[in-house]
């Protein structure tokens, strides 16, 4: 397994001390939300860019890609039906693309809820539309750029929009491109009525990026999932990508939310193999 943590967790800690922290706590990527650097990605220039990058490489831990695309912006939707709205999310997700491509990462994980739940009185069909109506024009940006884009499915507690892996590849083969894949998420899959080792088996061809968590929106080993079947599945699936450790309660502290979730992970990884 290749282990990274999103770098939310450290909250307001300076990006130095959080690659530093992250490595030294035995990570070996990083995953960025971009909010974190600037809340605007337009914001972000240049420098800045080649800043972060040198920082993540002199501290030796590589960043992977982006999540939480569009958190914490402005007039940007991705289901709805004024096409200017679409039109400006599809150059933000572009905009996106160009940072994660500077920042060396190769992954942009598309959840973001909130800018692509279904408007009240939408239909499911019509937003689906819409949605690869604007994925379609994004993928000669993903092609320049080198970046994957890995559709998140979400629980119906986050939104009405992609709450199944099912869902998620519709999305990605009606967008029709290599450059559009699957994420899967922990907490997510946990909330679909198949269990989550079947979810990864069933969907093996198209994952490109996995996140770590548990329903208790904490991290891996901190709640009442068994990692141990997750793992054997992603073994058994072949899977060559990130496990990304992403959580939204930050109250356990973030040595616990860090170290403590990659020595869980790594003895589950252990006793995985030994099973194998």
């Amino acid at each position: 397994m290749k282990y990274a943590i999103c770098n939310e967790v450290y909250g307001d800690l300076p990006l130095e001390q959080a690659f530093a922290h992250a490595r030294e706590c035995g990570y070996q990527g990083i995953e960025i939300a971009p909010f974190t650097i600037n809340k605007n990605v337009y914001d972000i220039s240049a420098e800045r860019r080649k800043q972060v990058r040198d920082l993540a490489e002199q501290t030796q831990l590589p960043i992977i890609g982006l999540h939480w695309l569009l958190a914490h912006t402005d007039h940007l939707h991705l289901t709805q039906s004024d096409s200017i709205t679409r039109q400006r999310t599809v150059d933000y997700l572009g905009e996106l693309a160009r940072l994660c491509r500077d920042l060396g990462g190769h992954v942009m994980v598309l959840g973001s809820p909130q800018q692509r739940n279904l408007p009240v009185g939408m239909s499911y069909q019509e937003g689906f539309d819409n949605a690869v109506q604007a994925l379609t024009q994004l993928v000669p940006v993903l092609e320049e750029t080198g970046i994957t884009l890995a559709v998140e499915p979400l629980g119906p507690e986050e939104g009405n929009f992609l709450l199944t892996a099912n869902q998620g590849i519709e999305l990605a083969q009606a967008v029709g491109s290599e450059w559009v894949q699957l994420h899967l998420d922990v907490k997510a899959m946990s909330t679909e009525g198949t269990a989550i080792p079947e979810i990864i088996l069933q969907n093996r061809d198209w994952l490109a990026h996995f996140h770590a968590n548990d329903p208790n929106r904490q991290g891996p080993g901190m709640g009442e999932v068994d990692f141990l079947p997750i793992f054997a599945a992603l073994r058994e699936a072949q899977y060559e990508g990130w496990v990304s450790v992403e959580v939204f309660d930050y109250e356990p502290g973030i040595e616990r939310l860090t170290k403590g979730c990659l020595d869980y992970m790594r003895s589950i990884e252990r006793q995985s193999s030994q099973a194998g």
